[in-house]
């Protein structure tokens, strides 16, 4: 608690929350309120409509209709303390709002990290909240799976469900029940299951036996009745196992008798279905894809199944009115829909909220014109989750502020930002310009990532070297360090996040440097210039172990350990191939053959016609030309 905030004591009456005491213990800190019958008088009222706040002649008043809105409306209270004239009301735009967080792609958060995600999420006023679970739950017939993963406990989800409880959150399991399942399915013990590498054997009995235990041992631990069985992207099916067994079919009949079984599996739990949409979509497209297809086929109608909710995911598109589109096609199937949004995580080791902002802003203006009941903020980890999740809280503030108010407004962001999660989101927005250096233009739909591919990009094999000629990237990322070195002075919540990231801009401009000017000097044999940046990238291999000693820490302070094995094998990879460059460099500029790699003409490789650069997602794809098998 700040000393300034010491004097914010109230005193709570009327129709307080069950288990509030335990809630407002954990809350309280963040608050900066103190709670003492000398303090002053707060009159709470539970009934519906939201949230009000006002100042009466002694104290405040406090309505909520939700639990969850009882400790947002004390974040509300707290935020305007210091006001004379209040009066706030608040009718959420959506019936629930939800936080998904990916718990599967290598970084598998530590309980207390989703605790302290809880108590964001009750001050915001997000009620529902939902861990992404591949193979990183327990199932306890099967000892492989989520092995060596960190999969969590039932105690440990116990636990969890507990503390979101106090303060009015659901918790719900997300798994996977078709697709997505390849860490689950390489393993021999497993195998069995598969038709190919990421999706399970429809139509044999073991793999039911499988899904039986495994929604089971899902949904065990929670209170809530709701699941979400994912079945998105499972591409392929019928092709593999499924087809040497049982010959061709038409994938979506597959799909389709599929889900009736898992449907089956449900309804003996008693549970309350939601999937992702896309597969009833994908028949129609003239691409296979999920955003291009015309209105949806009678029969396509005829497959949907009756109380499962779909949910549309996009993370995308830029105008309101192609979500718009999409939700009403969404309508016509005719089942409950939710819609799910991105906070784009996944990009690397920075997020990217310029393209955040620019789709989920207006897929929610979508959704609330529309009258969507449930909408998701989701934050993906794909290709090892680099970028730690504290960085998606912002978004989850955006979801929460717009729920609430029904409009993006940047100054009440950036005020309830600070009061929910004392962050400076001038900090958090900052971040996206590691990825898009001044003078870098991203395609619309994967906007280009330079901090990724920068970062990644072969000292020797420069495959980028043809999209970032002429841009002066390493002054940009000298002067990102400078500000992210002075951001983690200032923040202390957020210190060892930002000092990570001001490392993280150390790196870059050197490899940047090397990377603007090695290739022309070795093809044009300046061997003085060569020398000196000789010089200048072994120093460079001194901050990427600091670097990677720093993303060491910062995973260890939030995820559990497993996981981090792979970015130490990238990071140490990164820093054999510095070694082995200034050596090649070194022995031309001492009279030996000048590096073979160097003297390839730079051509473009992600630019595409109109100048922009597509995203690099995988790490395979940016390091060589050559197949990487690991």
């Amino acid at each position: 608690m700040r000393e300034s905030e010491v004097e914010k004591q109230i005193w709570l009456q009327g129709d307080l929350p069950q288990q509030f005491e335990a809630a407002f213990q954990a809350l309280s800190p963040r608050l900066g309120l103190l709670l003492t019958p000398a303090g002053l008088p707060v009159k709470v009222e539970c009934r519906p409509g939201g949230i009000r706040i006002a100042r009466t002649a002694d104290g405040f008043l406090l309505q909520y209709e939700k639990n969850v809105q009882f400790y947002r409306g004390l974040s509300l209270l707290s935020q305007h303390w210091n006001e004379q004239n209040v009066s706030i009301c608040q009718t959420p735009c959506f019936e629930t709002l939800g936080m998904m967080l990916d718990v599967s792609r290598n970084a598998v958060l530590k309980t207390e990290s989703l605790k302290g995600i809880f108590e964001k999420m009750a001050l915001m006023g997000i009620d529902l909240g939902m861990m992404y679970t591949e193979d990183t739950y327990e199932i306890p017939q099967q000892p492989y799976f989520g092995w060596m993963r960190g999969r969590y406990s039932m105690e440990e989800f116990r636990e969890l469900d507990d503390y979101a409880d106090l303060f009015g959150i659901e918790l719900c399991p997300c798994i996977q029940t078709l697709g997505h399942l390849n860490r689950a399915l390489h393993w021999p013990a497993l195998a069995h299951l598969k038709d190919n590498e990421e999706v399970l054997l429809a139509d044999q009995e073991e793999t039911y036996q499988f899904l039986r235990q495994a929604i089971a041992a899902a949904t065990a631990p929670y209170r809530s009745k709701r699941i979400h069985i994912g079945m998105d992207e499972a591409h392929g099916i019928g092709l593999g196992a499924h087809l040497r067994r049982f010959g061709y079919e038409d994938p979506h009949a597959i799909i389709q008798r599929h889900l009736a079984k898992v449907r089956e599996i449900t309804r003996e739990l008693g549970l309350q279905v939601m999937m992702w949409s896309d597969m009833y979509f994908r028949p129609d497209s003239p691409t296979g894809g999920y955003y291009d297809s015309g209105e949806p086929s009678a029969e396509v109608i005829a497959r949907v199944p009756e109380n499962i909710t779909l949910v549309y995911w996009d993370y995308y598109h830029q105008q309101k009115e192609e979500y718009a589109r999409m939700l009403h096609k969404h309508r016509l199937l005719g089942a409950p829909m939710a819609y799910a949004g991105g906070i784009w995580t996944w990009a690397g080791p920075a997020v990217d909220y310029d393209k955040t902002l620019q789709t989920a802003v207006p897929g929610l203006q979508a959704a609330k014109e529309a009258g969507v009941p449930l909408v998701l903020a989701t934050a993906w980890g794909d290709n090892g989750a680099e970028a730690n999740l504290q960085t998606a809280l912002l978004g989850m503030q955006l979801f929460a502020e717009f729920d609430y108010t029904g409009e993006y407004c940047p100054e009440q962001l950036s005020q309830r930002f600070r009061v929910c999660c004392g962050g400076d989101m001038q900090a958090f927005l900052g971040l996206s310009r590691f990825n898009a250096v001044p003078g870098m233009r991203s395609g619309s739909l994967r906007p280009a990532n330079a901090a990724k591919f920068l970062l990644y990009q072969d000292p020797l094999v420069q495959l980028y070297e043809g999209d970032t000629q002429g841009l002066e990237m390493a002054d940009h990322y000298r002067q990102l360090q400078r500000e992210y070195q002075e951001y983690a002075c200032r923040e202390d919540e957020y210190q060892q996040l930002f000092a990570f990231y001001a490392q993280l801009a150390e790196v870059l401009a050197g490899k940047c440097s090397w990377h603007q000017k090695i290739g022309t000097a070795v093809r044009t044999g300046d061997k003085k210039a060569a020398a000196a940046l000789v010089r200048q990238l072994e120093d460079t291999g001194v901050q990427l172990e600091r670097l990677r000693l720093q993303w060491r820490n910062l995973w260890n302070s939030t995820n559990k350990s497993f996981g981090f094995e792979i970015l130490d094998g990238r990071m140490g990879a990164l820093r054999a191939r510095l070694e082995t460059a200034c050596a090649s460099v070194k022995d031309w500029t001492e009279g030996g053959c000048a590096p073979l790699e160097l003297l390839e003409p730079p051509l473009p490789y992600t630019r595409m016609a109109d100048g922009a650069l597509f995203g690099s997602y995988a790490v395979g794809e940016i390091v060589s030309a050559c197949k990487i098998d690991i």
